[in-house]
């Protein structure tokens, strides 16, 4: 059967480590790209032993994060093969990498060097701080991307330590969507010119882009948005709410409306004309107030009765879903964010569905992480050409 995913034809060489570069990757692999991956012989990429042991070499990070492509080794700091490499790049549409900056350029894999090989190949270049400027050369990962962002600062409660926003990796998954995107757009132009180009993008970049008005809010009036816990900072009631059975939930009133709705449900329709009450900038005056008024109702009511009598009224309310919520979640189910895939070593793998959903053309998972190596024949002596004598002499040399 023909493949008519909206990427398929599009050779991808993914010489990146961890998270967030190989992801990006994946997803051109969900949408129908060859993405094939670049490990170290004999190691493989350090995502293998990073998380829950799932298979004897890979983990469950693994088997999610590396899906929807092939194996081989190559060691690209030897002049063999960083040859090899280049080789590759003379049919392939895109390159990803996640090394420091230079690091490639003293391989002589960098862009001019590539480029010159393929001059229609796309380049993704993810770091932690980008390709220029004075922190370019340091490492970090996707918790300094937190810290660097913004980000970093506004998780937490006010008065205490900052925290992690979400999973430490939280980082990585949002700059991999920038750089799929990134990659697709280089393509696109490729397409129309016929010249490929580089995508610079860092970690922390990524996650700076979703702090709304933070930075116009300051450049034009000086403010310095301050940690709230729960709480949005521009609207009231807006948090996160206790229920009598220990649960929480969402509720968010970002106008008067809203607020009408969730005061006729709460039986006080009366604030509705109050001009304490009435306004949204009267509310952030009176906020504990307000939010003291939404809390002691929601605690009247489990989460389930809640979200029930908030929908009712439309009110915008969600329950606030553990891991066990979301793998029982009926709405879940119906948007089929479940791929059920089994590995003959690790059994059956629930991993998370490819997005976004096209109507014609979506996305799938082929295969989850793969065993390292596992297409070293198919590319060497199929695509390369390599004779068992080159391939035995190589792997002596510790190239492949």
């Amino acid at each position: 059967m023909t493949d008519e995913r909206p990427l398929a034809g599009v050779q991808v060489l993914d010489a990146a480590t961890y998270i967030a570069a190989p992801v990006a990757a994946g997803i051109l692999g969900e949408f129908g790209a060859d993405v094939l991956k670049i490990e170290k012989p004999g190691i493989g990429d350090p995502l293998r032993k990073f998380g829950s042991p799932a298979r004897a070499d890979g983990t469950l990070n693994w088997l999610n994060d590396a899906r929807n492509r092939r194996s081989i080794t190559l060691d690209l700091r030897k002049p063999k093969g960083a040859e090899l490499f280049k080789r590759l790049v003379k049919d392939t549409d895109v390159v990803v990498e996640n090394f420091r900056p230079g690091t490639m350029e003293k391989w002589n894999l960098g862009w001019d060097t590539l480029h010159a090989v393929n001059k229609r190949m796309v380049m993704l270049r993810l770091t932690a701080y980008g390709q220029t400027g004075p922190m370019s050369s340091r490492v970090g990962f996707a918790r300094m991307a937190h810290a660097m962002s913004g980000i970093g600062y506004l998780a937490g409660n006010p008065g205490e330590p900052p925290v992690n926003p979400g999973p430490p990796s939280l980082a990585d998954y949002i700059t991999a969507v920038y750089g799929a995107l990134g990659i697709v757009l280089a393509l696109r132009s490729r397409d129309q010119t016929g010249i490929g180009q580089y995508v610079d993008l860092a970690l922390y970049e990524a996650v700076f882009r979703s702090l709304d008005e933070t930075l116009p809010a300051y450049a034009k009036h000086g403010k310095i948005r301050q940690p709230t816990g729960s709480l949005t900072s521009n609207a009231a009631p807006n948090a996160n709410y206790p229920t009598k059975d220990g649960g929480y939930a969402s509720i968010s009133c970002t106008d008067d409306k809203m607020f009408g709705r969730i005061v006729t449900a709460m039986g006080r329709a009366e604030l509705i004309h109050d001009p304490r009450w009435a306004t949204n900038a009267a509310r952030l005056k009176i906020r504990p107030e307000v939010e003291k008024l939404v809390s002691d109702w929601t605690r009247t009511l489990t989460r389930t009765e809640l979200v029930k009598i908030c929908d009712e009224n439309e009110v915008p309310c969600g329950a606030i879903l553990s891991i066990e919520d979301i793998y029982k979640d009926p709405h879940y189910q119906a948007r089929e964010m479940f791929t059920r895939m089994n590995d003959p070593e690790a059994g059956e793998v629930v991993l998370p569905s490819p997005v976004p959903k096209l109507s014609r053309t979506p996305g799938r998972i082929t295969n989850v992480g793969p065993k390292l190596g596992d297409a070293n024949d198919d590319i060497y002596r199929g695509r390369l050409g390599l004779s068992d004598a080159d391939i035995a002499a190589l792997k002596a040399d510790g190239v492949i």
